[in-house]
């Protein structure tokens, strides 16, 4: 069962995530041979005002 665990920043439409989901999951069946029914996909989003890079928070970012 193949678990594949994705972060992202919030902002995305249903649909952008939805199409990561299916193209993620088509990639793990072509290169692991997994049956697609078995490939677990979990997306994980963070507000902008919950992540940094460099010390500077997404939020503050002009």
């Amino acid at each position: 069962m193949p678990l594949v665990h994705i972060e992202l920043i919030e902002g995305r439409s249903q649909e952008q995530l939805k199409q990561l989901c299916a193209d993620v999951t088509a990639a793990v069946v072509k290169n692991t041979g997994a049956p697609a029914e078995h490939v677990h996909v979990i997306l994980n989003e963070m507000r902008k005002d919950r992540y940094a890079v460099g010390g500077v928070l997404k939020s503050d970012e002009k």
